[in-house]
C-alpha cells in the first residue's frame, strides 16, 4: 500500500491487531516497539508502528489513528516537532508523549504544543494503558460535549444538524422525509444500542403509526439505501433478527 505522500517517502504499512480502537506507536527503539504492540493488542486495539517522525507524521496524517504514542526522541524528526506539525494542521488526534528525559522544561513544552499526556521512561505498560484508555474516554466525552453544544451528532461519514433538520452523508446533503429524518436522530442519539421495534415505532411515530407491520422495515431500507454504501451489506444500521435495530459507527479499516 502506497499513501500519497507530498515527500519521497515510500513504506509499508503493518498494521495489526484487529480491534476497533487503532493506535499509532512512533519509537525508534524496537525493545519499546515490540512492548507496546503486545500489550497493546492484548487490551484489544489495533496497533500501527513507525521508527521515525516522519513515516510517523505520514501515518498520522494519511491513517488518522485514535491516538498516537510519541517518542521525545527520534530520527529525522523529533516528537517535539513531529507534534507541532500535526497541531498546525488542525490535526487533532490525542497525543501521549514519551520520555527519557525527566525534565519539567520539556514535559511543559510538550504540553503547550498539543500533547495530551507524557510518561517517563522507563514505564509500566499496565499504566501506560490505563493512561491510553483515559485520553480515549476524555476525548470521547469532549466529542460528546462538542456536538451537544453545537447541536450536530457526527457518526462516521453521517452527520446530522439537529436544528437545521438536515443529514449529510459523505458530505452531501440527504434527501429525508420528516420521519426519516426523526428515525435517523433516534438511531444516532441512540448509537450503539439494540433498539426493539415498539421502542423505535412508539418514540418516532407515537400515535400516528399507521400499524402496518412492514412500514418501519420500509423506512429503515429508505434510509439504508442513503447513509449504507451497500444497503445490502450494512456496516450503520444493523438488524438483530426477532429483537430490533441498532445504529453503529462502522469499524475502521
Amino acid at each position: 500500500m502506497r499513501l500519497p505522500f507530498n515527500n519521497t517517502i515510500h513504506l509499508k504499512i503493518v498494521s495489526e491487531g484487529k480491534g476497533e480502537m487503532k493506535v499509532l506507536v512512533v519509537d525508534d527503539e524496537q525493545s519499546i516497539v515490540t512492548l507496546l504492540k503486545y500489550n497493546l493488542m492484548q487490551a484489544g486495539f489495533e496497533v500501527l508502528t513507525a521508527q521515525d517522525g516522519e513515516v510517523g507524521r505520514e501515518l498520522a496524517i494519511h491513517l488518522s489513528p485514535d491516538i498516537i504514542i510519541l517518542d521525545l526522541m527520534l530520527p529525522k524528526l523529533d516528537g517535539m516537532e513531529v507534534c507541532k506539525q500535526l497541531r498546525q494542521r488542525k490535526i487533532m488526534i490525542p497525543i501521549l508523549m514519551l520520555t527519557a528525559k525527566d525534565d519539567e522544561f520539556d514535559k511543559l513544552l510538550g504540553l503547550e504544543l498539543g500533547a495530551d499526556d507524557y510518561m517517563v521512561k522507563p514505564f509500566s505498560p499496565r499504566e501506560l494503558i490505563a493512561r491510553v484508555k483515559a485520553i480515549l474516554r476524555r476525548n470521547q466525552l469532549q466529542m460528546m460535549e462538542t456536538e451537544e453544544k453545537s447541536n450536530f451528532i457526527k457518526i462516521g461519514d453521517l452527520k446530522i444538524e439537529l436544528d437545521q433538520y438536515k443529514a449529510f452523508f459523505q458530505d452531501k446533503e440527504l434527501e429525508l422525509t420528516l420521519k426519516e429524518f426523526e428515525l435517523l436522530v433516534f438511531f444516532a442519539k441512540n448509537k450503539g444500542r439494540l433498539l426493539t421495534r415498539d421502542e423505535l415505532i412508539n418514540s418516532v411515530w407515537k400515535h400516528d403509526f399507521p400499524g402496518y407491520s412492514r412500514t418501519l422495515d420500509v423506512f429503515i431500507s429508505h434510509l439504508r439505501e442513503k447513509i449504507e454504501s451497500d444497503s445490502k451489506n450494512p456496516t450503520y444500521i444493523k438488524t438483530v433478527r426477532g429483537v430490533g435495530y441498532k445504529l453503529e459507527e462502522p469499524s475502521k479499516e
